[in-house]
């Protein structure tokens, strides 16, 4: 409809809104008259994008989201709708950081897997001279993965998880140097894995390397190259800055990049969990099972942080058509207020 008539159809509604908002009401009426104005806004925003009309109702809507929230403990569901919604909202934004964090860490691979291959003591140079000793003596009795089984399961599950943690908060912090530190950090794990593969493919280990290695690894190494992406976006939105000011972008990009970094921490606890209870145990668990850890690991990292945002922003997409019929009431209370924010 044109704007003249969506005016002249809700300017009375909106004039009731505006009086109510100063008068101190029930938090469900306040709620009520949120979700009708951001079903307005969506509406002005998609044929009116410019107008003064949308202007005005977004002020309106703000209005009415601060009556709701000021003071607003925050409940036990907003940490579950930040990994069911808000986390994969963001992440789908940034499939393209994720794309080149993957290649960077992906061909440092081959570089590291070719070095070893002509100089098998590169991999002395990258991990140090015990770590490749030890490995080497645990072939020699037949058990070529028994660095996994170091020390006691609960220490070596915690050392694991904050080791990778670190890992994560580095990745995500050396972006700041205009993401160079962040490719750096990207190339060295990804050289130190491909000679480690190498490593066991030179003494016909390279089917069990992969078995037992990536029973933690799928996940590991995954959320490095996510965490890499983390990076990637802070220091793009320092060498980028689109229509934003930089300060602006560096405050947008710095906040998503630290949620993404913030989300990966149950990932990195569930990979160390692996690595500390489950790799140690390599020798005896069934073929069947070992593929099965690895199919699984990889389709919940491709599912989580590729496929499900995708259809989280088509959803929202399809709402956005048509708001009058939400499927899910806790999900259209959060993607009213995310057509309200710059997230």
């Amino acid at each position: 409809m044109r704007e003249a008539q969506f005016l002249k159809q809700n300017a009375e509604k909106w004039k009731q809104y505006e009086q109510e908002a100063l008068k101190p009401e029930s938090p469900d009426t306040f709620a009520d008259r949120f979700i009708e104005l951001t079903d307005d806004l969506a509406y002005s925003k998609t044929f009116y994008p410019n107008s003064n009309t949308t202007k005005y109702l977004n002020g309106l809507a703000s209005r009415f989201h601060q009556k709701i929230y000021r003071n607003k403990k925050e409940r036990s569901s907003r940490i579950i709708s930040f990994w069911q919604y808000e986390l994969p909202w963001i992440f789908k934004q940034y499939h393209r950081q994720l794309l080149y964090a993957f290649l960077f860490f992906i061909v440092a691979c081959f570089l590291g897997a070719l070095s070893a291959y002509y100089d098998d003591s590169i991999l002395r140079v990258i991990t140090g001279d015990a770590y490749v000793n030890q490995t080497t003596e645990n072939i020699g009795k037949g058990d070529p993965f028994g660095i996994y089984k170091t020390g006691g399961q609960f220490n070596m599950f915690t050392m694991i998880a904050i080791n990778n943690i670190k890992v994560a908060i580095f990745a995500f912090v050396f972006g700041i140097f205009f993401s160079i530190g962040t490719v750096l950090l990207l190339v060295q794990n990804g050289m130190m894995v491909g000679a480690f593969i190498q490593f066991f493919f030179a003494r016909n280990l390279g089917a069990a390397s992969i078995l037992a290695i990536f029973i933690h690894g799928t996940i590991e190494l995954s959320v490095i190259v996510i965490a890499g992406c983390s990076g990637l976006i802070l220091g793009s939105s320092i060498l980028f800055p689109k229509t934003y000011s930089r300060w602006h972008s560096l405050q947008k990009g710095g906040r998503h990049a630290l949620k993404i970094v913030l989300g990966l921490v149950p990932f990195f606890i569930l990979a160390a969990f692996l690595e500390g209870f489950v790799t140690r145990h390599y020798q005896v668990i069934p073929l069947w099972l070992n593929i099965l850890i690895l199919a699984g690991s990889l389709l919940l990292i491709v599912w989580y942080f590729i496929i499900y945002p995708l259809r989280l922003h088509k959803r929202v997409a399809l709402l956005r058509e048509n708001l009058n019929k939400p499927e899910d009431q806790n999900f259209i209370l959060w993607l009213n207020k995310k057509l309200n924010s710059d997230d």
